[in-house]
């Protein structure tokens, strides 16, 4: 893992038996915002390495369900309500199990960001269609007024997806966590109240 990853989050990841030290974006999140409640259903895209699966578990409770998915193993055991799946949410299938297999979500949460190549129009180009894809999945499966939480690099795309989501959902803030590195052009994009369709 690079140098400048090694800061004070990472090693409260490592004393606390986190998997990663963005779990502590959602804790500070989740602390101001309250999306996820005790017997919540959440979908977390992107899951691995699984320290948001390891916080939404606790938050949700035993009466909960979550399920994370990655296309990279997530190699971590979960308690009994939290379900992994090796998966490419582009695949359309992946789209059909997850509506066939599971009763509709509370909350969408995606953490996904593309490989950088520290060319920044090319990362935050390729962090924009993860963010539709977050954004057309969170439609699918959530039920209103459901909320969804996810990452975006700010680029030329930024405000024209930050729109699209604004139209379906009551209210949307975009949140910049104190866990997030300095240097990071991360933010994230908060939506709540999922409108019901005509």
């Amino acid at each position: 893992m690079p140098h400048h990853y090694q800061d004070h989050y990472f090693f409260k990841a490592k004393k606390e038996g986190f998997l990663a030290r963005a779990v502590y974006k959602l804790e500070e999140i989740q602390a101001k915002y309250r999306i996820l409640r005790p017997g919540f259903r959440v979908l977390d895209l992107g899951a691995a390495p699984g320290s948001w699966l390891q916080f939404t578990e606790k938050a949700v409770g035993p009466g909960g369900r979550v399920v994370g998915v990655d296309i990279k193993p997530i190699r971590h055991l979960f308690a009994p309500h939290v379900t992994t799946l090796e998966r490419d949410i582009f695949d359309r299938a992946c789209l059909e199990e997850l509506n066939s297999r599971f009763p509709p979500f509370d909350v969408v949460l995606s953490d996904m960001a593309p490989s950088t190549t520290g060319i920044r129009c090319a990362d935050s180009a390729r962090s924009a269609l993860l963010f539709e894809r977050a954004i057309e999945v969170a439609l699918a499966v959530l039920k209103p007024p459901g909320s969804f939480l996810g990452k975006l690099f700010q680029g030329s795309e930024s405000n024209q997806l930050i729109a699209a989501a604004k139209s379906r959902f009551n209210r949307l803030k975009v949140v910049k966590p104190g866990a997030s590195r300095k240097d990071s052009r991360e933010i994230y994009i908060l939506a709540t109240g999922l409108r019901k369709t005509q």
